[in-house]
């Protein structure tokens, strides 16, 4: 399937969803799912695999159901929230192995707006460790502040950092003290905030998302190379 822009049923499909989020409705609307949701989404991946291969790093895309494409089911079981779909197409691009173990950019189409990021959200063991070396060190925080820079003039925006002091044994008056309140790194414009470019329902869409992803992979970049690489 040739991609030339997401379309105004897309939306309509996500937004219908989000006002009937149940399996009797999505059923009844699999039709639909299939012709403006996984159709649009799989092709819109494969026009964007040559992008994402290009990148520094590399970024890899597989044009399938959990592949670069995951799935609207919710896991529900530990979750107050019991709707089984979330209404959004949410697609990746990683750098390891594993999409959800490594450094990825994310372009989420949602009923209210087009949402996209970078980073990784939560590092673990001796790559949270290798992280706060990095951020300590003025040369290679400078590179990080660099990087988010290029995400921010995108719209990306790193947040809050979920810690409200610095981990136990660091001194939170020391340069770069701040990055240590955070446990990974994503900056991510979201979007129920963005609204829906309207070069995202023409053929632009594909250069409109390259200029996203070039601008958000020196952060995955600077990831990879500092936490992911040990």
């Amino acid at each position: 399937m040739h991609f030339t822009g997401f379309t105004k049923q897309t939306v309509l499909f996500l937004q219908e969803l989000k006002k009937n989020n149940t399996k009797e409705w999505f059923e009844a609307n699999r039709p639909s799912y299939q012709t403006h949701i996984v159709d649009p989404a799989l092709a819109f991946i494969e026009a964007m695999i040559p992008v994402a291969e290009k990148l520094d790093p590399p970024h890899k895309g597989v044009a399938k159901l959990n592949g670069s494409f995951r799935r609207l089911n919710r896991d529900v079981r530990f979750s107050k929230d019991k709707t089984p779909y979330n209404p959004r197409i949410h697609m990746i691009f990683w750098t390891g192995g594993h999409p959800n173990r490594s450094a990825g950019i994310h372009l989420v189409m949602g009923p209210d707006g087009f949402g996209y990021g970078a980073g990784h959200w939560a590092f673990d063991g001796d790559a949270l460790e290798r992280y706060r070396a990095a951020v300590l060190d003025a040369t290679k925080r400078r590179a990080l502040e660099i990087a988010l820079e290029k995400a921010k003039a995108v719209g990306c925006d790193i947040g809050e950092p979920p810690l409200k002091n610095v981990p136990r044994g660091h001194d939170k008056e020391v340069a770069g003290a701040k990055w240590l309140r955070y446990k990974g790194i994503v900056a991510r414009a979201m979007s129920e905030k963005s609204g829906h470019d309207p070069r995202l329902f023409t053929s632009a869409c594909t250069t409109y998302c390259t200029e996203l992803m070039q601008a958000m992979a020196p952060l995955n970049n600077w990831v990879s190379n500092e936490v992911e690489a040990g």
